[in-house]
């Protein structure tokens, strides 16, 4: 059964970075712990400001992006879904002043990669128990974290709707007005609220899901373009081959050559 791990947040969202700031979500349940640096994050539509001390849990197959600064450095402990580990059911950006609780959480992140590192027998019961104690600490922590007030309460609900519908079907060919009737508001609305919330456009933010899907299917899958557009919900493969174009500058089989030249040239 796979086990809890613990890597860098460089590690985590990898040399491309339209892998971290386009929205995606991830399948395993994600805790971040930022110790330098700022950035920026997306959770469930709402666009924050992210920076020192703060925890980002992300449960899995949750809408997320994350942009962090050129000098921002974290830790990211990966949490397997499923398992005995209870994982909050919605995302959470922590800002942790007290001391002591910062405190708490790199010591259990420490010891977390001291397991990972020394690989002892029964290495992976021990990760499983420091990711259950780490998640004992992100409950107390959000107790004590200020909660919302009811007007930002109320202007971030629509949105996280929004994306929640957006992560389970954006691969079916449904347009941004389609969402909107689904949720009962006008077009207009959904985009005026997605600008305050999100910083981007509802069709900006449907595009952006869509183009991640797209890119890491033809840089990590051997499927031909037409394939992937099926899968994705485009008309034909010249629309999806026209969409890739469009937001990259770049066609789907140049991405794809050019994917596969990296490892090479690391090596």
């Amino acid at each position: 059964m796979p086990h809890p791990q613990l890597m860098t947040l460089q590690q985590w969202t990898g040399p491309a970075r339209w892998r971290a700031v386009l929205p995606h979500s991830c399948a395993q349940h994600a805790v971040i712990w930022l110790t330098r640096g700022q950035g920026r994050c997306l959770l469930d539509g709402r666009r924050r400001g992210i920076g020192v001390h703060n925890a980002i849990c992300i449960p899995a197959g949750h809408l997320f992006a994350i942009d962090p600064g050129a000098q921002t450095f974290g830790l990211v402990c990966l949490v397997p879904p499923g398992g005995p580990v209870l994982m909050p059911d919605e995302p959470q950006l922590l800002r942790i002043r007290d001391t002591r609780a910062q405190a708490d959480l790199t010591a259990l992140l420490d010891a977390m990669q001291r397991e990972q590192n020394d690989a002892a027998r029964f290495a992976d019961e021990a990760l499983t128990a420091h990711a259950s104690l780490l998640t004992v600490w992100l409950r107390r922590a959000m107790i004590a974290q200020e909660a919302p007030t009811d007007t930002e309460k109320a202007a971030d609900r629509l949105v996280a709707a929004y994306a929640a519908l957006l992560e389970r079907d954006f691969a079916s060919g449904k347009v941004m007005q389609d969402y909107a009737r689904e949720l009962g508001v006008t077009p207009t609305h959904l985009t005026r609220s997605c600008k305050a919330s999100a910083g981007m456009t509802a069709s900006a933010l449907l595009t952006g899901r869509i183009l991640h899907a797209a890119l890491d299917l033809l840089e990590t899958g051997d499927y031909a373009a037409k394939q992937i557009a099926t899968t994705l919900g485009f008309r034909s493969a010249a629309y999806f081959s026209r969409f890739i174009q469009h937001h990259t500058g770049q066609t789907p089989s140049t991405l794809r050559r050019a994917a596969r030249r990296a490892p090479e040239l690391a090596g």
